[in-house]
């Protein structure tokens, strides 16, 4: 295990050779699930977008962005949840699991309001997935106080920064990983995100802190403060 002076990781292996599977940005909805689960009336009682790529948070807990992606092992696809504080960029909530289902969603979704305690007014952010646009999901944040927002389809930039982290996850650690099984994956994402990305990687964005050092540092954000653009 080596990092780079940069705040990276290098992680590196004689040979890997690992095929990730992302989900084309903007793709539509399983109309079948729709009529299941009964997103398409939640997705119609949403306002899309409220985000319109305002890329700076005001204040922690202003603005969350989810979204969700796999990763390739030998064993089959691992699918990875995630929450991040727009703010802070900090990964906030997470959830992997061999089903990409409203389920795994949720489990992040409940971390995040576990180790936030978010007030009223909350704004949370994802594509038009049917995993986001369940029910179930809606009434999570309904219950919360916290307002929807969705991309528009077709439109990768409305969540740039939860595809900023991804891209990260996977240049830094999945591309140089051939998994086994799922439980080497998952054993090595949670180090990358707990241990290494909130804790120790330096982002630019954020004055070459890291997320954690970011919000002990800025609890409070200077005004006109915009050094987490992007």
């Amino acid at each position: 295990m080596v990092r780079s002076s940069c705040g990276g990781r290098c992680w590196r292996r004689a040979w890997a050779v690992v095929v990730i599977a992302s989900r084309d940005c903007g793709a539509c909805m399983d109309s079948k699930r729709d009529a299941r689960d009964g997103s398409a009336w939640w997705l119609n009682s949403i306002s899309l977008p409220r985000l319109h790529q305002v890329f700076v948070a005001p204040a922690m807990n202003r603005i969350w962005v989810g979204d969700l992606t796999a990763i390739a092992t030998r064993s089959g696809w691992l699918y990875l949840a995630v929450l991040l504080d727009r703010y802070s960029r900090r990964v906030i909530g997470w959830a992997m699991s061999a089903k990409p289902d409203q389920h795994l969603a949720l489990e992040a979704l409940q971390m995040a309001l576990v180790s936030r305690r978010p007030h009223q007014g909350l704004m949370h952010h994802t594509d038009q997935g049917a995993t986001y646009t369940s029910v179930a999901y809606q009434q999570r944040l309904t219950e919360h106080g916290i307002a929807a927002s969705m991309s528009r389809k077709g439109n990768c930039y409305d969540n740039a920064v939860a595809e900023s982290f991804f891209s990260t996850l996977k240049n830094e650690l999945v591309h140089e990983r051939d998994y086994h099984t799922r439980e080497d994956a998952r054993a090595e994402i949670f180090e990358f995100i707990e241990v290494f990305y909130n804790r120790q990687r330096l982002h630019q964005t954020l004055g070459y802190v890291s997320p954690e050092q970011f919000e002990t540092q800025n609890p409070v954000p200077l005004r006109g403060c915009l050094r987490n653009r992007g």
